[in-house]
C-alpha cells in the first residue's frame, strides 16, 4: 500500500509539494501526487484533468496520521459557482505569506463518500486527517487558502467546527448573472445544475417548501435557481452560527472594486497585503486573465459577457428570477447576504 519500499512516509507527509489528492475509502487511503508550486500556479484546479500523467504515492490513513507535521493556518474560499472564487484563490499565491489550492479533489471524495452514509465519527476522522494535509505549508510562515469546489459545502459546518482558527469567504454571483451563466452554458450547464441539484437534496440543503413531487416539472434554469436558494440560505445560516470568522461577497463587488476586496479579504485570513500590492494585483494579470482558461480579458469583457448570456436568454432569466424571489421572500432568505466583507 505504501508503494517502494524506500519511500519514508515522513518526508512524503512534511513535504507540502507532495498533494493529498485523494482518498479511497475502500482501503482507507491518501494517494499524494507531486505538485510544484508553478504547477499549482498554472492549473486552473488540482483535478486528474489538469494533473495527469502523475503516478500516487499511496499510504494507509493510519501510517500517515502517525506522522502528521504542525499544519499552518487554514482558511476557506467557499462558493455556490461562477463567481471568480478561482481568481480569488490565485490571489493568494503570495510566497512567504500565503498559498491558494483551487478545488482539491480530496474533499470532494470525502463528500461522495459522505453521502454512503458511513460511520459518522469516521468520517469526522479523515476530514480532520486531510484538513491536516491541506494545511501544510510550503515555506514556514505561510497561511494555506484552500477553495474546495462547491459540492463540498456540505462539509462547511464541520470544517469551520474542527478548525475553531480558520475564517470563511463565501462568495456568490447575483441571481440573475448566476443563471445567464447557466443558461449561455447551454447543454452542459444545465446538466450541471441538475447534478449539483441531487448532491444538495442528498446533503439535505433543500428546504425552500416546494414539493419534492414536483421537482421533475421544474425547468432547467429552475433547478438552477433552487441550487442557488438552497446555498444562499446555506450561508446566511453560516453567518449567523459562526459571526465574524465568516464574510460574504457579492462577485459584483470584487469586480467593480478589485483592490478594495483584496485587500479587505486578506485583513479577513490574516495575511499581510499592502495597499500598495493589492493595486498591482488588481490592475495585473490575476484579474486580467480569464482565471479558468488563462486567456486575456479585453477591458470590460466580464461585464459584456455577463450582459449578452442576459440579453440572450433575458426572458427565461427574468421569469425564473420573479419566481424565486417569491420563493425567496416566502423562505426568508435575503437576496443580499449579510456579514458583507
Amino acid at each position: 500500500m505504501t508503494g517502494p519500499a524506500s519511500i519514508d512516509i515522513a518526508v512524503i507527509v512534511a513535504d507540502a509539494e507532495m498533494l493529498a489528492h485523494r482518498y479511497d475509502p475502500g482501503h482507507d487511503a491518501f494517494h499524494f501526487v507531486p505538485v510544484s508550486r508553478a504547477e499549482h500556479a498554472a492549473a486552473p484546479f488540482l483535478t486528474d484533468e489538469y494533473l495527469a500523467g502523475k503516478q500516487p504515492i499511496i499510504l494507509r490513513r493510519d501510517d500517515v496520521m502517525r506522522v502528521r507535521p504542525r499544519p499552518a493556518p487554514i482558511h476557506f474560499i467557499f462558493h455556490s459557482a461562477f463567481c471568480c472564487s478561482t481568481l480569488l484563490a490565485r490571489l493568494f499565491d503570495l510566497p512567504g505569506r500565503s498559498m491558494g489550492l483551487k478545488e482539491p479533489v480530496l474533499l470532494n471524495d470525502i463528500t461522495g463518500w459522505r453521502h454512503q452514509r458511513p460511520d459518522g465519527a469516521k468520517v469526522a476522522q479523515v476530514l480532520d486527517g486531510a484538513l491536516g494535509l491541506l494545511a501544510r505549508p510550503f515555506t514556514p510562515g505561510e497561511a494555506v487558502i484552500v477553495k474546495p469546489s462547491n459540492v463540498v459545502n456540505g462539509l462547511i459546518p464541520g470544517i469551520l467546527t474542527m478548525r475553531p482558527e480558520a475564517r470563511a469567504l463565501l462568495i456568490h454571483a447575483p441571481l440573475t448573472d448566476y443563471l445567464a451563466s447557466i443558461a449561455r452554458k447551454g447543454m452542459w450547464g444545465r446538466l450541471w445544475v441538475r447534478d449539483l441539484f441531487g448532491k444538495l437534496v442528498r446533503e439535505n440543503m433543500v428546504g425552500l417548501g416546494i414539493d419534492p413531487a414536483s421537482y421533475m416539472s421544474l425547468t432547467d434554469i429552475q433547478i438552477a435557481a433552487v441550487g442557488w436558494l438552497a446555498q444562499h440560505q446555506q450561508f446566511t445560516t453560516l453567518t449567523q452560527r459562526f459571526g465574524a470568522r465568516v464574510a460574504t461577497l457579492n462577485s459584483d463587488a470584487l469586480v467593480a472594486r478589485p483592490a478594495e476586496i483584496s485587500s479587505a479579504l486578506a485583513q479577513h485570513f490574516g495575511v499581510a497585503l499592502t495597499t500598495g500590492e493589492a493595486r498591482e494585483i488588481a490592475a495585473g494579470p490575476i484579474f486580467g486573465r480569464n482565471a479558468k482558461t488563462g486567456a486575456d480579458f479585453a477591458s470590460g469583457q466580464r461585464s459584456r459577457d455577463a450582459a449578452q448570456g442576459a440579453q440572450l436568454h433575458a426572458d427565461e432569466v427574468a421569469k425564473v428570477a420573479e419566481w424565486a424571489g417569491v420563493i425567496a421572500a416566502n423562505s426568508g432568505i435575503p437576496m443580499e447576504l449579510p456579514a458583507a466583507l
